[in-house]
C-alpha cells in the first residue's frame, strides 16, 4: 500500500457552547463528510494530533472521536500508516445517522405523548415536517407559533 497524504478535513467549528459533548460533535461532523461524500473510501485523515490543532480540541478528544468511528466501521486504522475512511464508510455513517435519528424520533414521539398529543396531531406534524423538509435538509414547517401568528 503506498503512502497517502492525509488529506485536510474542513469541519465545523467544534465548540463546547453547541449541544453535545465535544468528542461527539467530531464524530458526527466526520459522519457527515463521509456520508456526503466529500470523504472518500481509502481517503487519508489528519493525525489525532493535527486534527486536534485545527479544531482546538485535545488530542484526546479527536482520538475517542476516532475510536468510534472505528468501531461503527465509518473509519480504520493501519498500524505505522494512519487512519482512513473504510470501503463502507458512507454506509456505516449513513447507518449511524439513521439510528441516531431514529433515536432521536422516538424520544420526541414519548415526550409528545407525554404532553398529551393524540397520535393523529402527532401524524399530522410529522406530515407537516416531512412536506416542508423533502429536498431541503435543515428546513422545517413553521411550528405552531408560527402557524398561529401567520393566520
Amino acid at each position: 500500500m503506498k503512502n497517502r497524504i492525509a488529506q485536510k478535513v474542513l469541519l465545523p467549528p467544534i465548540s463546547s457552547a453547541a449541544p453535545g459533548t465535544l468528542y461527539q460533535q467530531v464524530v458526527n461532523a466526520i459522519k457527515r463528510e463521509v456520508a456526503e461524500g466529500r470523504l472518500r473510501p481509502g481517503a487519508a485523515l489528519p493525525s489525532f494530533r493535527a486534527l486536534a490543532e485545527d479544531l482546538l480540541v485535545s488530542v484526546i478528544t479527536v482520538k475517542r472521536a476516532y475510536e468510534e468511528l472505528e468501531r461503527e466501521g465509518v473509519l480504520y486504522r493501519k498500524q505505522g500508516l494512519g487512519t482512513f475512511v473504510a470501503e463502507q464508510g458512507a454506509s456505516a455513517a449513513r447507518t449511524a445517522q439513521r439510528l441516531r435519528a431514529e433515536e432521536r424520533l422516538r424520544e420526541a414521539l414519548k415526550e409528545c405523548v407525554e404532553v398529551g398529543m393524540t397520535p393523529d396531531a402527532i401524524a399530522e406534524v410529522a406530515r407537516q415536517e416531512t412536506r416542508a423538509a423533502v429536498g431541503r435538509p435543515g428546513v422545517l414547517a413553521p411550528g405552531p407559533r408560527e402557524r398561529l401568528v401567520s393566520q
